[in-house]
């Protein structure tokens, strides 16, 4: 929402003449939006101690979702042709935003905000359950 807001704001006003600028600082806007939101909301069980390298992660697969949106409508209004607002919203915030929220969502669970595993070897073999021996004597013990 943000996305689409700032956009259409930046469109109708500063860089009308500029769909492509006009995106990528729509995203950017909206990635510090995003970066809060999932930090302390969406995956907050699930977030790193290590801020910084997590806020790095965010920012790359932000960008890789930048390039998604703005791949989309420069395919549309540079190659198709398609120069009007509602298909540059339709190229940049239907089609881009939809498959770049996709991308994001997998990308925010699978490598930004997933825990550590408990073991080293818990990554290796998720599947693997610990083994408990259990020490039965089999015979009593000879005393006086």
């Amino acid at each position: 929402m943000v996305d689409f807001a700032v956009y259409n704001a930046l469109r109708a006003t500063v860089l009308s003449d500029s769909p492509i600028w006009s995106k990528v600082v729509s995203v950017s806007i909206s990635m510090v939006v995003a970066w809060i939101g999932n930090r302390y909301l969406t995956f907050r069980n699930q977030r790193s101690s290590n801020a910084l390298k997590e806020g790095f992660l965010f920012a790359v697969v932000n960008l890789l979702g930048l390039l998604i949106a703005t791949g989309c409508l420069f395919v549309s209004h540079y190659l198709l042709g398609f120069t009007s607002q509602l298909a540059d919203n339709i190229s940049g915030n239907v089609i881009g935003l939809v498959l770049g929220t996709a991308f994001r969502f997998a990308a925010y669970h699978f490598v930004v905000f997933r825990t550590a595993p408990a073991h080293p070897m818990a990554e290796a073999m998720p599947d693997a359950r610990p083994v408990v021996l259990e020490y039965e004597p089999q015979g009593a013990l000879l005393s006086d």
